[in-house]
């Protein structure tokens, strides 16, 4: 990729003479460019027509979300608390996550926890729950985790960046974020879009996942953070990139900081160049190909009729290990499995995994009323592609439901009985609520109000 500006010529010679008259002197060896060199820092005049550009834009073109809001250092402490609290809540859930998205999720947490101090008397569970749909579930327990440190120290949200990043979960930007938007520090924040703005600003041409260049980009953050208002200017900073400058089809014409971007300046004298070229494009790292038996167990009284909602059926809920993906979180019974197998191969997973978690063995303690494969299909995490086979298994128990439920009242630690009412309005991840959906639609097509027989089936 080509990076120069339309002068770069002269400069280019008349560099490369100052080195040959260094070398011909005897000045030793060329020194290798400093990162620092490759994307000059923004200079007096360029930080200027930055902040006033971008701040007057802010002021006309922000858009109105729930969590904006006007913080005034006069205002009384537990107002200013209350305000980075929901500046804290806004930011983690924005990770990685849109801002249509984020509105509801954040309105309904703000009407349940308002303050730091209700939050911090919530459960893991009430959490997830309430995080459930949002993914990159690991956020949510952080943000639980942190309130409780916060209560437990005195309740009170550090105001400097640096007292915050000791907080579980809350990093540079999330930091940056609360310290600048709520307590007016002057602290820069870089995320995904503050860094395709810089890196069009600047021409950047290196990797951006590069340590070394993400520690660049900070410090040119830095520079160019408004002492005045720096909260609004990093905020008006993450406007920018997710309004104007996009990724794919950035609207130059009406960036208020068009004039100072190398990026655009470069692409209007070579028409090879795009302004869409920076920052360089990083070949993702392959995605991990994982499978898994997911085994929907549904348990019915004796004399009960397989339709579509049986009253009295309940569906186990296994609770994944508290570390690790998705951790805490309850799922259907699900066994992993080492790729691509046959029907028979993935119950033999599930009959093991029912046997060793559950206690439950379908040859001895129970009747197979109905076992039938549902279906398959692919869901998507950040570095995981896993591929999940669903069946419905439809077990009876000779003392119903009640009786082997209350033979396992001292193992029931890690799984639980839900009927279909309570499970339909439980907060689950997407996938299990997938599977779920997956069911429900089985039933309907395959058991319209058929009675269950009540012998044991093959």
């Amino acid at each position: 990729m080509r990076t120069f500006l339309c002068s770069a010529s002269t400069f280019v010679s008349s560099n490369m003479s100052e080195k040959k008259r260094k070398l011909a002197h005897g000045k030793g060896k060329v020194k290798v460019r400093d990162i620092k060199d490759s994307f000059s820092s923004f200079t007096i005049q360029e930080s200027f027509k930055l902040r006033v550009g971008l701040l007057n834009w802010y002021d006309h073109n922000h858009r109105e979300l729930p969590w904006r809001k006007t913080f005034k250092e006069e205002e009384e402490k537990e107002v200013l608390q209350n305000n980075a609290y929901g500046v804290w809540v806004s930011e983690v859930m924005l990770q990685q996550t849109q801002v249509q998205t984020v509105i509801p999720y954040y309105n309904r947490w703000m009407l349940k926890w308002p303050t730091i101090h209700h939050l911090s008397q919530a459960s893991l569970e009430e959490v997830n729950e309430m995080w459930a749909g949002l993914g990159y579930y690991r956020r949510a327990r952080f943000l639980l985790e942190g309130a409780k440190q916060v209560v437990a120290e005195g309740g009170k949200i550090p105001k400097v960046a640096s007292l915050l990043r000791k907080i579980p979960g809350i990093g540079d930007y999330t930091a940056g974020a609360i310290a600048s938007i709520a307590f007016n520090e002057v602290v820069p924040v870089v995320d995904g879009n503050v860094v395709r703005v810089i890196a069009r600003l600047k021409a950047v041409s290196t990797n951006p996942k590069k340590s070394v260049t993400v520690k660049r980009f900070w410090e040119l953050a830095a520079e160019a953070v408004d002492p005045l208002r720096p909260g609004d200017f990093n905020q008006a900073l993450m406007e920018l990139g997710a309004t104007v400058c996009t990724p794919l089809n950035p609207s130059c014409s009406s960036c208020p900081a068009s004039e100072i971007c190398q990026a655009l300046s470069i692409s209007k004298c070579d028409s090879s160049v795009a302004v869409t070229d920076y920052p360089i494009k990083v070949v993702k790292a392959k995605q991990r190909r994982d499978f898994s038996a997911v085994c929907a167990v549904e348990l019915i009284g004796l004399d009960t009729t397989l339709d579509e909602n049986p009253s009295t059926s309940k569906f186990i809920l296994v609770k994944r290990p508290d570390e690790g993906l998705l951790a805490g979180l309850w799922e259907f019974p699900s066994a992993p499995l080492d790729g691509e197998t046959v029907s028979l191969a993935r119950r033999k997973a599930v009959n093991q995994f029912l046997k060793n978690v559950l206690k439950i063995d379908t040859r001895k303690t129970c009747n197979i009323v109905s076992r039938e494969d549902v279906g398959e299909f692919v869901h998507i995490f950040s570095h995981i592609r896993l591929k999940l086979y669903v069946e419905l298994l439809v077990l009876q128990f000779k003392g119903g439901v009640d009786g082997f439920l209350k033979s396992q009242e001292n193992e029931i630690t890690t799984w639980k009985c839900v009927d279909s009412n309570s499970l339909s309005s439980m907060g689950l991840t997407s996938s299990v609520r997938k599977v779920y959906s997956m069911v429900q639609k089985f039933k309907q097509k395959s058991f319209p109000s058929k009675h269950v027989p009540t012998k044991k089936r093959n």
